[in-house]
């Protein structure tokens, strides 16, 4: 116990390398990861965005930041499954912390999102964002793509997101409309997996609904997504209603019929070969949860993120 340490989160002399913090205790960064504003030399880097106040729903997902952290703890010390591999050996990861926000102003949000993700992608970090509902995507897709140019969408929802948008909305449901008319995304290489909703339009985007899901194998959803991105450079988006409410109770408007957490972990583990240029966690929304089911589901997926930005990381080194 002499050689352990605690409160990684503030005491790290270096971004790379496990934590050793006891899981139930210490300061709760992502993964036990330095707070840090410096962002020279990060390979990667982990922002909060406590947003919730386009929900059409449940509210409650500004926490799920707070609770996403604080349920990756289990993670710290040992190498990371399925990676088998500490994901820090090698990759130098910080977390930023959070994105202030004026809880009386929603429509300077977007722009604040985007300000800090824009400096973020600036200096060459891969970032992953923690959220917030869903809408928290629309302005990240806008921070990637003035870099990268108009991107695939890789979407794991219930939802399509595309509903109407005059292009003032602040709503989680209507994202992906104005992102396909503002050419932020390129509909016909943009994919959505666990969709158990109807919207009035789909603009193109090809979609494995809840029940084809149901019937595929994890091998399959996988290779349906390589093939249809391709080489394509693409972001990836989560929202944890995706999974049935089963093992995702914590989220602002959850739909029966969905796949189980092992399953989409699976999925996720085989998208190694996608060109994914970010990525983000949202809508888990703690107040609904039970014993940190959809906060644990949450983690994980994020985990598996830069788990597959790690094995990129080393196999170009």
């Amino acid at each position: 116990m002499a050689s352990k340490s605690i409160d990684n989160a503030f005491t790290a002399s270096s971004n790379r390398g496990a934590a050793t913090d006891p899981t139930y205790a210490g300061a709760l960064s992502f993964m036990r990861r330095r707070y840090s504003k410096t962002l020279k030399g990060a390979d990667a880097v982990v922002l909060g965005i406590p947003f919730d106040a386009a929900v059409s729903n449940r509210p409650g997902a500004r926490f799920g930041p707070q609770a996403i952290r604080r349920a990756s703890a289990i993670f710290d010390n040992d190498p990371q499954y399925p990676f088998a591999r500490d994901l820090f050996e090698q990759m130098a990861v910080i977390d930023y912390g959070d994105v202030l926000l004026d809880y009386g102003n929603h429509q300077k949000t977007p722009a604040l999102i985007e300000k800090e993700a824009s400096k973020i992608i600036a200096s060459g970090a891969y970032l992953m964002g923690l959220g917030g509902d869903h809408f928290i995507t629309w302005p990240l897709l806008k921070a990637h793509a003035a870099k990268h140019g108009p991107l695939a969408l890789v979407h794991f929802d219930a939802h399509q997101d595309t509903w109407d948008d005059d292009g003032k909305r602040i709503d989680h449901g209507s994202f992906v409309c104005r992102a396909v008319r503002e050419g932020i995304i390129d509909a016909s290489s943009s994919i959505q997996i666990g969709i158990r909703t109807q919207a009035p339009q789909d603009f193109g985007i090809r979609i494995l609904h809840g029940y084809e899901v149901e019937d595929m194998n994890a091998q399959s959803i996988a290779d349906t997504i390589l093939s249809h991105v391709g080489s394509k450079a693409c972001y990836l988006t989560f929202d944890i209603d995706c999974l049935d409410p089963a093992f995702a109770p914590g989220t602002g408007t959850p739909v029966a019929g969905g796949p189980s957490s092992a399953k989409m972990l699976s999925v996720l583990r085989k998208l190694g070969k996608l060109d994914i240029r970010g990525s983000d966690v949202v809508e888990v929304a703690p107040a609904y949860d039970h014993a940190d089911i959809t906060a644990i589901a949450g983690a994980t997926v994020a985990m598996y993120m830069l788990g597959l930005r790690a094995e990129r990381l080393a196999n170009a080194r």
